[in-house]
């Protein structure tokens, strides 16, 4: 049990780097997410291409980076 409780409490604390250079970075946020909805919608085919585009502008819409 305490392995999962270790596995969570790294994931918090990944969860919180995240967020902390998100909000510092903005500009590079939206741009790494345009890059990656861009490989994701290449490795897939465009199966998804409108799901990962939704996503794509959630991100950039969240950073204030909304042109997709």
């Amino acid at each position: 049990m305490l392995g999962k409780l270790g596995t969570l409490i790294v994931l918090v604390g990944a969860v919180e780097v995240a967020r902390r250079y998100a909000m510092a970075n903005p500009a590079a946020v939206g741009k790494l997410a345009g890059q990656a909805g861009q490989l994701v919608d290449q490795c897939t085919k465009g199966k998804f291409s409108d799901q990962i585009h939704g996503a794509v502008r959630k991100v950039q819409d969240a950073t204030g980076e909304g042109s997709a």
